[in-house]
């Protein structure tokens, strides 16, 4: 059987004060009605009954103004506070609901910061979303597209091809040509544009993936349409490392045009004339998103798409 306490506790809802506040603060209960849209006499019944739930009187009715009880004035002081967070936390929630607060995991491959689209969607997005709080880590382009399927990342940039896990969707950002990198004393390095037919009996460094995956792929291929099988003597973890490598003579090798802003000392990059195949930057993620910052997230790269191509 519940006491008399908890039956008035169970009836106490948000609106008796903000009703409460209302009055108080327009000191007339005709003026607060009107303000809350409801008429004078359900308020006051609602002030009586509120009066009831807390077992003693708020508001001093011996004088004709609205005057606050010693019990009223505690009340009012904490129904301000409860009311205020009470509102904040809705607003969160709304806020939260429309994708403008949370937070996005986002995985990329180094090139795709050389390119500069990941900055720029970043920063663009964070110019309308400031509160929404985003966390980059560099990662492989295979690890990235598991973490995502895992849920661990939300979101990543990648540089196909790849094998794409069926609950993963992919978005191309950017195509851009491919460049040769070699070192500053080869006999072509001196040239404002290099054919990769000339290059046939060089030695190739590529990205330490398989020959079917991202950069060695496109090297593959590249070399295929210029008609020669490239010689590949080396790999590196990073476009950073194969630039240094052949900075130091090991060979040379064929990254995406927008790697030219690596200046490292003892490289030259150069444009080829006789190539065609493109390399794409894409943004990769789970078809079924359900978090709304991040389907916000992806909503501002494919607004991004015009400007990019």
């Amino acid at each position: 059987m519940k006491t008399p306490g908890r039956q008035r506790a169970s009836n106490f809802e948000l609106r008796h004060l903000r009703y409460f506040i209302a009055v108080v603060e327009e000191r007339n209960f005709e003026r607060a009605a009107a303000r809350l849209g409801i008429a004078q006499p359900g308020l006051s019944q609602q002030i009586i009954a509120l009066e009831a739930i807390v077992g003693l009187p708020l508001i001093d009715r011996t004088r004709r103004s609205v005057n606050l009880t010693p019990t009223g004035q505690v009340l009012y002081e904490d129904a301000v506070t409860i009311v205020a967070h009470a509102d904040a936390a809705l607003a969160q929630l709304q806020r939260a609901g429309r994708g403008e607060t949370g937070k996005i995991s986002i995985g990329y491959v180094a090139s795709a910061a050389y390119s500069g689209v990941l900055t720029d969607r970043l920063t663009t997005f964070r110019l309308g979303l400031p509160d929404v709080e985003l966390q980059l880590v560099e990662m492989e382009m295979r690890q990235q597209l598991e973490k995502i399927k895992e849920g661990v990342l939300d979101f990543g940039y990648i540089r196909p091809p790849a094998t794409i896990p069926a609950e993963l969707a992919t978005t191309i950002v950017l195509r851009e040509p491919l460049v040769a990198v070699l070192p500053t004393k080869h006999g072509h390095a001196t040239k404002t544009a290099v054919r990769l037919s000339d290059l046939h009996a060089e030695s190739f460094i590529t990205p330490r993936q398989p020959s079917d995956i991202g950069f060695h792929a496109h090297t593959l291929n590249a070399c295929g349409e210029a008609g020669f099988k490239p010689k590949i003597n080396a790999n590196g973890r990073d476009f950073t490392t194969i630039a240094s490598m052949v900075a130091v003579g090991i060979g040379i090798a064929l990254v995406p045009k927008s790697l030219d802003c690596l200046r490292l000392p003892g490289v030259r990059y150069l444009p080829l004339v006789d190539n065609d195949v493109l390399t794409e930057l894409a943004v990769v993620y789970r078809k079924s998103e359900g978090n709304p910052a991040v389907k916000a997230f992806i909503a501002h790269h494919r607004s991004g798409l015009a400007d990019a191509f």
